[in-house]
């Protein structure tokens, strides 16, 4: 049996929720760029820019970026508990898998602020 301290108390259904959520979410945003892109072949730099000054597009760019740091934390997560185990990598697989999570959560904390900054920023 797999203990780990950074589940959160989380259910198996709400792990299975939020990676179904986030998936429509990030295909609904990767759909609407697709056809943005396929309705404007000849697109420049303004009109890119025109798209992302919109408001409407930095909260829908936002929501996509959401959705990505939880389908992302909910798969590194289910990774490390289904691969970092005892019978993997011996007796020290709770330090490893500490390890491996909080080197995820803060990459993904860094991008995701990241984001943030590029879409919101000055």
């Amino acid at each position: 049996m797999v203990t780990n301290v950074t589940n959160f108390s989380r259910s198996g259904l709400f792990d299975w929720m939020a990676q179904r959520v986030s998936a429509v979410v990030l295909a609904a945003y990767f759909i609407f760029l697709l056809g943005y892109l396929v309705a404007n072949p000849g697109l420049s730099y303004a009109d890119w820019h025109g798209l992302f000054s919109q408001t409407w597009m930095r909260i829908f760019s936002l929501l996509a970026l959401v959705g990505l740091s939880a389908h992302a934390w909910v798969g590194m997560w289910t990774i490390s508990t289904d691969y970092l185990t005892s019978m993997a990598i011996g007796r020290s697989a709770t330090a490893v898998r500490f390890l491996f999570q909080a080197v995820c959560g803060m990459a993904m904390f860094a991008f995701f602020v990241w984001g943030v900054q590029i879409l919101w920023g000055v």
